[in-house]
């Protein structure tokens, strides 16, 4: 709803700003969400890359500790190393050439090292690949487990293998307990960060709220202005007009020069209310109305009706009835000018959803028939003229189309099509003279 007084353009102005401050809060919130994302799918990288350096580095170490001697594996460094005793599962696989390896010196005993077709997996794999390999195998007892097997060399061939296991669900469960954290605030941290990110949130909206009041700030003041010249310029013009015409019909002075005092203020007000509807000053208002009826008292009131004949059936259309009164009043008016001699027939006929106008000219070229709808135009020839832009205008603010034809047999014929509402009555309306309509 808008406040009482306020132009539609105005509101318009402060529903924008209403959602450019909206759309701020949004931004923000969006990118404290993609931050999250990127912190949890970071945080579980970096997790991932530091359980294969730890249990990587602890292998490789290993297993630069233990040595073959005459084709003898000696252990026994692994019982006083640092690297043996903090490793959570620690075992040596060994094999003869072509043979299955075998699991020795197994901690914290055989349970926790993968079946043997995933051991013959990580054996073949470093026999292959000559280096520490690093797989992801689930321990016989349960569990997923991270495991790294660094290669022992006997002379110039791999005879054994140590292999070092390091638990996920360890990285796994701190990794749950941030993505808990951040999307559900569990802990205090998560409650400050949340208080944190609604603050900013409600900071970004007051910051978009104030850039936005004051980049509309000139916007609604050039408004103003334009409203009031609008309305200053409807006074100033219309009272001169009102009195020229009195001064025309005390002085007795012609009928033609009365015909032109009325054309005049009738552009006069055309063009103001115009100019309100584009600034926004002012809103269309469709309501349903009987275009027959509207025809034909556009061409009772026309100072010059001689040789305009008007043909209507029922018609109920939703439009506004002053804007569609100057259209049709500009389309018979540029046939009566651009439509051949003074005094050539123009004929006028209402039918469901379409107003056409006929004369009798020379009509105009297929080629300029387009151009004379544009702004600007003020004749180029026959049956131009600068009202047939209004006319588009209005069209357009009824959802309907204008266009130019050539008249069956001669001439020029011009359409305003609109959408029907609905049904009218079923009266008909009857002619009782040149330009003269009957209800």
């Amino acid at each position: 709803m808008n406040r009482p007084g306020t132009s539609p353009a105005v509101a318009r102005l402060r529903r924008t700003r209403r959602l450019m401050t909206l759309l701020f809060a949004s931004t923000t919130a969006a990118c404290l969400v993609v931050l999250a994302v990127v912190a949890i799918r970071i945080d579980s990288a970096s997790r991932r890359s530091g359980l294969d350096h730890e249990v990587g580095s602890r292998a490789a170490g290993l297993s630069r500790a233990v040595w073959f001697d005459a084709g003898v594996l000696h252990l026994e460094p692994l019982r006083e190393d640092e690297l043996a005793q903090g490793a959570e599962v620690l075992a040596v696989l060994q094999a003869a050439p072509g043979k299955t390896p075998t699991a020795r010196n197994v901690v914290p005993g055989r349970s926790s090292l993968p079946d043997a077709d995933q051991l013959d997996e990580v054996w073949q794999r470093v026999l292959d690949e000559q280096e520490t390999v690093q797989v992801s195998a689930s321990a016989a007892r349960g569990g997923r487990l991270r495991w790294a097997a660094a290669p022992v060399w006997d002379g110039d061939r791999i005879g054994a293998a140590v292999l070092v296991g390091a638990d996920l669900a360890r990285g796994e469960h701190d990794h749950d307990v941030l993505v808990r954290w951040l999307a559900l605030g569990c802990t205090a941290l998560v409650r400050w960060l949340a208080l944190g990110c609604t603050a900013l949130v409600c900071c970004a909206a007051a910051v978009g709220h104030l850039l936005s009041g004051r980049a509309m700030r000139p916007a609604l003041r050039g408004l103003g202005q334009q409203e009031q010249f609008l309305a200053e310029a409807a006074h100033e013009l219309r009272t001169p007009l009102a009195t020229l015409r009195l001064v025309v019909e005390r002085n007795g002075s012609s009928d033609e020069a009365l015909r032109l005092v009325d054309r005049l203020s009738r552009l006069v007000t055309g063009l103001l209310a115009r100019a309100r509807l584009e600034s926004g000053a002012q809103r269309v208002e469709l309501v349903p109305l009987r275009l027959d009826q509207l025809v034909e008292t556009t061409v009772e009131e026309l100072p010059d009706r001689e040789g305009v004949t008007v043909t209507a059936e029922p018609v109920v259309v939703r439009g506004d009835p002053d804007l569609l009164a100057q259209a049709v009043r500009n389309l018979v008016e540029n046939a009566q000018r651009h439509g051949g001699p003074a005094g050539s027939p123009v004929e006028v006929c209402v039918t469901p959803g379409l107003v056409t106008v006929r004369d009798h000219g020379d009509g105009v070229p297929l080629a300029d028939r387009e151009r004379v709808f544009a702004r600007g135009v003020t004749g180029t020839g026959p049956g131009t003229g600068a009202g047939l832009a209004i006319v588009r205008w209005v069209a357009g603010l009824h959802h309907g189309t204008a266009r130019l034809t050539d008249a069956p047999g001669g001439g020029l014929l011009a359409e305003l099509r609109l959408p029907t509402d609905a049904p009218a009555a079923s009266s008909s309306s009857s002619h009782e003279g040149p330009g003269t309509v009957g209800a």
